[in-house]
């Protein structure tokens, strides 16, 4: 297919074919990668204990209820992600099955909160090393660790499985210490949790019930503590037999993240002295460690959890790079920008210039306060688990997921209860003055500006065609 573009003929079968990406990985590669980019540890110690706030210790069935919902997001991923493995993740299977207006948004949303992601991660690494570095500065601390990450992410991506994968087993013992920790001083029982759950009151002075409204609530976070399984789709191109294994990996990939979170939470929650104290710490799981085991032991668990988010680092750049390479491969910017982007090296056959363009504009993004990041991606994910949602719904109806190695059970029961709580989600952010609602209204206008230049740029070319890998 031929096309013109500002005077300039351009082969979209050449452009297909500007670099690719070698399928070197076997599923468990993959799923080291995966459980890398959602950080299981980074999860527990920073976003599990906004739950707690939320729902005292209710946030054990808040969890819950959070890995169920996102049991059905994983299973949306996992038939999709069978039918369309491919490097542009999600905007790559909205744009085939819902249509390419969709897509593009879906591509425009995911790239701006994909990458703005690491930023928000590395801003948080300088408060885990204090134990160490009691001055570290915050800014220049994740500058410097965004650099070195996205070195890393430029090698070949079976040796960043091996080295997630090693940095993965060391948060993996943090969360472990943690879970012994609170299972051998058990206080309460697990019944007590479940039956009885309760949370601090308004003035912070007494135990009341937990309303249910506030599990439902704590429950929409868990779910960002559980996401990250759709990595996997993104690592497609690089994994052998992708049409069977990425599924395999999405599915896994939940499930073992959902045993290393849940579990160090039940512990710390049934084995704390003073519920009433932990509850109201603002330094949950340390102040815990400290309790429970020493201030030394705390201090090693910290710079457990700091590799873990520098490891997240890492996983991210290497799912960015694959989500820009796409992008450079379908021609969504200027020619020259797009040849650019979906180049890959020689030697490593990685996306190096899409990875040091996602580099740098996280190094940029770390500049940013972080209330201000927050804000920006909040609601971002809502955005695409709904429009994947959809795309699952109508993949069955239109047939065009026919082809997919993997069918999940019970259809169409899973994305139909992921977008209630998708709702549910939108609602409780609406809610919220601070964060959520700013979310919702800057992701508004990301879907606005995205559909107009799609409008007056995409669409003036002509159909937009979505390559996918040439091998």
């Amino acid at each position: 297919m031929i096309t013109v573009e500002s005077g300039v003929v351009l082969n979209t079968v050449e452009m297909a074919q500007a670099g690719h990406l070698k399928r070197s990985m076997r599923m468990f590669g993959n799923l080291m990668l995966t459980l890398s980019s959602i950080t299981p540890a980074s999860s527990v110690f920073v976003i599990v204990p906004g739950i707690v706030v939320i729902s005292g210790s209710g946030a054990f069935l808040g969890m819950v209820l959070g890995a169920c919902v996102s049991l059905a997001m994983a299973l949306v991923y996992a038939e999709l992600g069978s039918a369309f493995p491919f490097a542009g993740g999600e905007y790559a299977i909205v744009g085939r099955v819902v249509g390419p207006a969709a897509g593009f948004i879906t591509m425009a949303v995911n790239t701006v909160g994909q990458t703005l992601s690491p930023a928000v991660f590395a801003l948080g690494i300088s408060s885990y090393l204090s134990g160490l570095f009691p001055h570290v500065p915050v800014v220049s601390t994740a500058m410097i660790t965004i650099a070195l990450a996205t070195g890393i992410s430029i090698l070949t991506v079976r040796l960043n499985a091996v080295v997630t994968g090693i940095f993965l087993a060391i948060e993996v013992l943090a969360l472990i210490v943690l879970a012994v920790l609170g299972f051998l001083h058990v206080d309460r029982s697990l019944a007590d949790l479940i039956v009885h759950p309760v949370m601090l009151d308004r003035g912070k002075t007494s135990l009341v019930s937990t309303p249910f409204v506030m599990i439902a609530l704590g429950s929409s976070v868990a779910l960002y503590a559980y996401t990250g399984f759709g990595s996997a789709v993104n690592l497609g191109e690089e994994t052998h037999d992708a049409q069977r294994q990425v599924a395999r990996a999405v599915l896994w990939s939940l499930a073992v993240t959902v045993l290393i979170e849940l579990v160090p939470l039940t512990a710390v929650l049934l084995g704390a002295p003073d519920l009433k104290a932990l509850l109201g710490s603002a330094n949950l799981f340390g102040d815990f460690i400290t309790m429970r085991g020493s201030s030394a032991l705390n201090t090693v668990v910290s710079l457990g959890v700091a590799l873990a988010i520098f490891n997240a680092i890492i996983a991210g750049q290497l799912v960015n790079a694959r989500i820009l390479f796409s992008t450079g491969r379908d021609r969504v910017w200027p020619a020259a920008i797009s040849r650019a982007l979906a180049r890959t090296h020689k030697r490593f056959h990685s996306p190096w210039v899409a990875t040091l363009a996602c580099g740098l504009f996280s190094e940029l993004a770390s500049l940013v306060n972080e209330t201000v990041l927050l804000v920006v991606t909040g609601a971002l994910l809502t955005l695409t688990y709904t429009l994947m949602c959809v795309a699952a719904l109508l993949g069955r109806w239109q047939k065009s997921t026919d082809h997919a190695h993997y069918r999940m059970p019970s259809f169409p029961l899973a994305p139909i209860a992921a977008l209630l709580m998708m709702c549910l989600v939108a609602y409780a952010s609406w809610l919220d003055p601070e964060i959520g609602r700013p979310s919702l209204l800057t992701t508004l206008g990301l879907i606005v500006a995205s559909a107009i230049y799609y409008r007056l740029v995409i669409n003036r070319r002509g159909a937009w065609v979505l390559c996918g890998p040439t091998q």
